[in-house]
């Protein structure tokens, strides 16, 4: 008999899925270079926007604040995303978590035409309809900022939360490197920000999402019959808090070390 800790149950508290970060040190040199280029970028775009008095979420925000509309939780922003043609790289920004500290997050995604060739969603016997055809999205991570515009926390999520077909954590870290946003709308800035973070963060984001799936099957095993991919019991499936500066100063102590 299993005991009460060892249970499935235990194991998909929230505290089950925290993410401590990857040791960086064992990662190739070329990745690590990357990821220092990608940090300097951030850094850089925070530097440009802040000698105008402006942070990467007031950007997202501005269009709909000049036309002196009031921010509501749970509205996108921009209103119908940004979608990048060529890359096929989808996000969008809302709030709903004022009682995690977080000002709201990013949902980033990738459509099905710019995902990798031979991933397709698990087979599952869906209680609610997953969508089909090039709406099969994939929700890669979501990155909650503070209220200074600042990233605090990336986080994955259950099905449910934002509608996308499931993909195996194997093949969502294969669509990492295809989130790349090449265009101006609605910040320059912003697009080039987002970008980079998937590349200072490709370690981390690996992490959640192979804990994303953990989890999910866990909550399962402890839940038979059930959906788990509409549990609304289960909604953060992982989550690991950041800091650029931590990070890239992580970074480059272990590039010292080669």
């Amino acid at each position: 008999m299993r005991s009460a800790l060892s249970s499935p149950a235990a194991k998909t508290g929230l505290e089950a899925r925290l993410v401590v970060a990857p040791d960086l040190t064992r990662l190739p040199l070329a990745q690590l270079q990357a990821m220092r280029q990608a940090g300097r970028e951030i850094v850089d775009m925070y530097r440009v926007l802040k000698k105008a008095e402006l942070n990467i979420v007031g950007e997202v925000l501005r269009d709909s604040l000049n036309r002196g509309e009031t921010f509501y939780e749970f509205n996108h922003y921009p209103d119908d995303d940004v979608y990048d043609r060529e890359s096929h790289a989808q996000y969008y920004y809302h709030a709903h978590r004022s009682e995690a500290g977080e000002h709201g997050h990013f949902h980033c995604f990738l459509r099905p035409k710019g995902m990798p060739v031979g991933v397709s969603p698990i087979e599952y016997p869906a209680t609610d309809p997953w969508p089909q055809g090039d709406e099969a999205l994939s929700h890669l991570v979501a990155i909650a900022m503070d209220g200074y515009g600042f990233p605090t926390t990336l986080f994955t999520t259950n099905r449910w939360v934002t509608a996308e077909a499931w993909y195996p954590a194997e093949q969502v870290i294969r669509m990492l490197d295809h989130f790349v946003i090449d265009h101006a709308f609605p910040s320059l800035p912003v697009n080039r920000w987002i970008s980079a973070m998937f590349v200072l963060y490709r370690p981390h984001i690996e992490a959640l999402l192979q804990k994303r799936d953990e989890i999910v099957w866990t909550w399962a095993e402890a839940h038979p019959g059930e959906d788990v991919f509409e549990d609304r019991e289960l909604d953060i499936t992982s989550q690991m808090d950041i800091s650029v500066e931590d990070t890239l100063w992580m970074v480059e102590l272990a590039l010292a070390g080669r």
